[in-house]
């Protein structure tokens, strides 16, 4: 049995926010984007995580890739 891969966290919102080079619907870099397809179901979990966290950043107003606070 092959291993399930994970759905793409697209939210049709494609739009890249200048500041943070991220797609503001998703939370991807055009990187992540364009290689979705070929990723390794652990490579897109991996990304997910990735989602996950800048997300969660941003919705407590901080940068993702900025320092955490202390």
């Amino acid at each position: 049995m092959s291993e399930r891969s994970p759905v793409s966290p697209c939210a049709s919102v494609c739009a890249l926010d200048p500041a943070t080079g991220l797609c503001l619907g998703c939370f991807r870099t055009v990187e992540e984007i364009a290689q979705w397809q070929a990723l390794s179901p652990e490579e897109k979990r991996r990304v997910l995580a990735a989602v996950d966290e800048r997300r969660a950043r941003l919705q407590r107003g901080h940068a993702p890739g900025a320092p955490h606070e202390g």
